[in-house]
């Protein structure tokens, strides 16, 4: 029996009518796209999150407490502008977070390139406060420049410098921290200088964060025990030494040491902290109502910088002030997450600096404002009015976020 073999149908060519070229474009277009989402967003890992978002909400956060605890006084001003301390602190974390993102794109070898150049741009920076003409003084402390009605804080960006710096030589001498005669030279003369700077301008505050930033840099490298507590020792003589060389502080502390209970002290050097004390006392479990603060109305100086901390008390309570003290937390942890998970050195050091920077700043400020500590002049990192601190503290996480990222995986699509 013969059988006849019938030609087979098959379906036309892509080429044969138009539609399958027609088709196959979006679906390049498509595939296209899903490659360039998976290179933005694919290599951030949950801790990248974790630390993006308490530090947006942070931000958003101070800027509704620093439009609260300054309407008070931006109205009372010649411009009656009620906004104006707010529209100023939105502006610099307008500049701020975007700079924060883009540092967060930078690989790791690119801050170690820049490590020594930032640190000398920033001493040269710190320079110009004692420049006639550029340095402005406020409140006994000489740390800030100012052009036109521009004003800033380089001792901010020496922080930041600082830990890049110090991070990197330590890292390079890994093998050699047992030697007290390596971790010396050149950490010693370098951040000395650094830290002598600012504390020329009259920022013993400043100064002690950048010291403990330093100390933290060089206990999570791996440095002997007996060489820090050693560096200790000198450390707090020296700042002993110039806690009495200037009448204002030494008062400020004397007052301290004295609980702030003699009369002279509650109208002079405890006024701040007494009002403080008033505010957050006043504010109960759950506050006085957002806006709805009375020692912002002339009472306390500072409601929106140092002593916001004292602001979110009566306003928001207890509630409130352990949320603050959660968010800081919350950044801890996101720290501490990276430090256990990197295997960098570099990147390990770096962000236990900035670690040690915020967390550590942050707890001072709230120290300070309940009375644990004399009046130091520190803000309270990512919410405090101030364009320096918030800009320099931005771009750090920044740097964090940079150690967060894997590497992307290389996807490859087939086109039919």
């Amino acid at each position: 029996m013969t059988t006849t073999r019938l030609p087979r149908a098959h379906s036309p060519r892509p080429d044969d009518s138009g539609h399958g070229a027609a088709d196959a474009a979006p679906r390049r277009a498509s595939a296209s796209a899903k490659v360039v989402a998976q290179r933005v967003f694919g290599a951030e890992t949950s801790t990248f999150f974790l630390l993006l978002g308490t530090t947006l909400f942070l931000v958003i956060f101070g800027l509704i407490m620093v439009l609260s605890s300054s309407s008070v006084d931006d109205g009372a001003a010649a411009g009656h502008d009620f906004f104006s301390s707010f529209t100023r602190q939105g502006l610099y974390a307008l500049i701020g977070v975007p700079l924060m993102l883009v540092a967060s794109r930078m690989p790791l070898g690119f801050w170690k390139k820049w490590a020594w150049p930032a640190v000398l741009v920033t001493s040269a920076l710190q320079l110009l406060v004692f420049v006639p003409g550029l340095s402005y003084g406020f409140q006994g402390n000489n740390n800030w420049i100012r052009i036109g009605s521009f004003t800033a804080q380089p001792s901010e960006l020496v922080k930041l410098a600082l830990i890049l710096w110090v991070s990197w030589i330590l890292s390079r001498k890994e093998s050699l921290l047992s030697d007290w005669k390596h971790v010396a030279l050149p950490i010693a003369p370098v951040a000395g200088v650094a830290i002598g700077l600012v504390l020329a301008g009259k920022d013993l505050g400043t100064a002690i964060i950048l010291v403990g930033i330093v100390m933290g840099c060089l206990f999570y490298a791996g440095v002997r025990m007996r060489i820090l507590v050693v560096a200790g020792v000198l450390l707090a003589a020296i700042g002993l030494v110039f806690t009495q060389v200037n009448s204002s502080r030494s008062d400020r502390i004397g007052a301290w040491l004295g609980g702030c209970t003699s009369a002279k002290d509650q109208l002079g050097t405890c006024w701040q902290t007494i009002h403080g004390w008033w505010g957050i006392a006043s504010g109960g479990v759950f506050g006085s109502g957002l806006g709805e603060s009375k020692v912002k109305w002339g009472w306390l100086p500072e409601a929106d910088n140092d002593f916001l901390f004292a602001i979110i008390g009566e306003e928001l309570g207890l509630i409130g002030a352990v949320l603050v003290l959660g968010l800081f937390v919350l950044l801890a942890i996101s720290f501490v997450r990276i430090i256990r998970t990197t295997r960098d050195p570099f990147a390990k050091i770096v962000t236990s600096g900035v670690m040690i920077w915020l967390i550590g700043q942050a707890f001072v400020n709230i120290a300070v404002v309940l009375g644990f500590l004399p009046v130091l002049g520190v803000p309270l990192p990512l919410l405090s009015a101030g364009g320096s601190s918030l800009i320099a503290s931005l771009v750090g996480i920044g740097v964090v976020l940079s150690f967060t990222r894997r590497a992307p995986v290389r996807v490859v699509h087939e086109v039919e």
